[in-house]
């Protein structure tokens, strides 16, 4: 799969190529990791069609998503985002795991759900694997029965800045790829937290007044100022890394 670099500098290249040795955790600022989102829409700003993302992307747009997955410390989804996108296993395959550890990092990513009211159907694929080491940030008192995975819970509520200082202090984590979805896309996003965002845009119009975007809730007090990194096109879609800066 090519892909067509359009800024900044013309060329081509693959997937493999472009998310390969970014070393996010280098970047990591002090008392918390460094954070990305990941996040794909339509031309006209939609976030999921029927409900989920699985159809907005091409090949490239999947191949891009699994190679980023590679490159942080631990991953972070919203509850929301697991019980619709059914959630299993972040590495997908050996060849990946290979490249994470080439790469310095652990061949798996720790999972981070973060999950206010612990509403995680057990039988979830990611909570039904006992591969897969799964952080769940909440404020039940509660733990889920049935779950076969490796689960610790951190009982940090919604208090994002305390869950990443947990992180990186506890769990040695200086990167963390969150992909959403939109609330917690938001919440991050006011509390500063955000550091870069990968953008595909998908070439498909779907309309839709209460259709889901990347960011959900209310209006951020001030807006966040973003940096162009890099631009590519393949497979039909566009592909954007930006750089946030806080306000």
């Amino acid at each position: 799969m090519e892909l067509q670099r359009l800024y900044p500098r013309p060329g081509t290249t693959t997937p493999a190529e472009l998310i390969s040795r970014l070393d996010l955790g280098s970047r990591a600022p002090a008392g918390r990791p460094y954070l990305v989102l990941n996040m794909v829409s339509t031309l006209d700003g939609k976030a999921a069609l029927q409900g989920h993302t699985r159809d907005l992307g091409g090949e490239a747009d999947r191949q891009l998503f699994h190679n980023l997955r590679t490159q942080a410390d631990a991953l972070m989804v919203g509850a929301g985002t697991v019980r619709a996108e059914r959630y299993g296993r972040a590495i997908k395959s050996e060849e990946l795991r290979e490249k994470r550890t080439e790469d310095g990092l652990d061949p798996d990513p720790l999972m981070v759900i973060v999950s206010g009211r612990l509403d995680l159907p057990a039988d979830l694929p990611v909570l039904q694997d006992p591969d897969s080491r799964v952080v769940i940030a909440t404020a039940a008192g509660h733990e889920l029965g049935g779950t076969r995975a490796q689960i610790e819970y951190l009982r940090t509520g919604d208090d994002l800045p305390l869950l990443l200082a947990r992180l990186r202090e506890e769990k040695g984590v200086r990167s963390v790829l969150c992909e959403g979805g939109p609330t917690l896309n938001a919440h991050l996003l006011a509390a500063n937290l955000v550091d870069e965002l990968f953008m595909s845009v998908s070439p498909k119009l779907v309309g839709g007044k209460d259709a889901l975007t990347i960011v959900a809730g209310r209006p951020l007090l001030d807006p966040a100022e973003a940096e162009l990194l890099w631009l590519l096109k393949g497979d039909g879609d566009l592909f954007s890394r930006w750089r946030i800066h806080g306000v």
